[in-house]
């Protein structure tokens, strides 16, 4: 997992899973960039990531937006010369749960935008960089929603869904170019922006360790752990794929367990269980 001489793009590294990989490079000795959109977020991340001398470039701006994408990719030629590994790390289902007819045309342009155009320009803008070392890796984090149905959130997870679609073909397209293309796909993670053990209604909080299989919700670090190592040399013949992190989520399909300890596909409790 040594990152030595490598140069890490994370986007939205201001907070929760971004702000955990970029601490975990650096921790492997890589020189790390960051675009955070919170501009308290991004002087946040500045401050704990740069207090030990380390080589932290933070941008504050929105990786949706071409003009901030170009200029990030300019400072990072000339501030480290090259790319070694970008992580798109930004989404948010920004709290838009309806029935799909509700949604309006903004609702569904501000979902791309914040799951998946900005996949598009970062990793467009990048690939220059990206070419110019002997191998590169493109990480792109996805979500659990992509690969189950989501009642609510069909825009959400159509999104997510086509990162899938987009990273097997581009892997395809980079592999003469040894730039291996992958996605991590979490199950709900405790974050700043989906802070999920506050979002539980107290009566349902001592239900969380029989909701997933491995008996919790995700952290950042988890997902960090996953990131570095997709990105990382041991991976280096795996390209086109996604690594689920998810605590047995997806695979328990629906199935949980009841306050017995018995496994059942039956709802338990009324409603959805969180504040909502």
């Amino acid at each position: 997992m040594d990152f030595t001489d490598k140069t890490v793009l994370v986007t939205g590294g201001g907070a929760g899973i971004g702000l955990a990989t970029a601490q975990a490079f650096l921790d492997q000795g890589a020189r790390v960039a960051i675009l955070e959109l919170d501009a308290q977020r991004a002087d946040h991340a500045h401050e704990l990531l740069g207090r030990t001398g380390a080589d932290v470039l933070v941008v504050q701006g929105d990786a949706a937006d071409a003009g901030t994408v170009r200029e990030l990719a300019a400072q990072i030629e000339r501030r480290f010369g090259r790319l070694d590994v970008l992580v798109n790390n930004v989404g948010d289902f920004l709290r838009i749960a309806r029935p799909f007819e509700d949604y309006t045309d903004g609702e569904i342009a501000s979902l791309y935008a914040a799951n998946l155009g900005h996949v598009f320009t970062v990793t467009r803008a990048m690939l220059p960089l990206l070419r110019r070392g002997e191998s590169g890796s493109i990480v792109s984090v996805s979500s659990i929603e992509a690969f189950r149905g989501i009642p609510y959130c069909s825009v959400y997870g159509a999104f997510k869904a086509a990162i899938t679609g987009f990273t097997q073909s581009l892997a395809l397209e980079l592999a003469p170019a040894r730039i291996r293309v992958n996605l991590i796909a979490p199950e709900t993670t405790e974050t700043p922006q989906v802070p999920v053990s506050q979002m539980v209604a107290a009566e349902h909080q001592h239900r969380i360790p029989s909701w997933i299989p491995l008996g919790r919700f995700g952290t950042p670090q988890d997902i960090a752990d996953g990131i570095l190592f997709l990105a990382g040399p041991r991976a280096a013949w795996i390209t086109g794929t996604a690594l689920h992190v998810n605590g047995g989520a997806l695979a328990a399909a629906g199935w949980y367990r009841d306050p017995s300890g018995a496994w059942t596909n039956m709802p338990v409790i009324v409603g959805n269980g969180m504040n909502l």
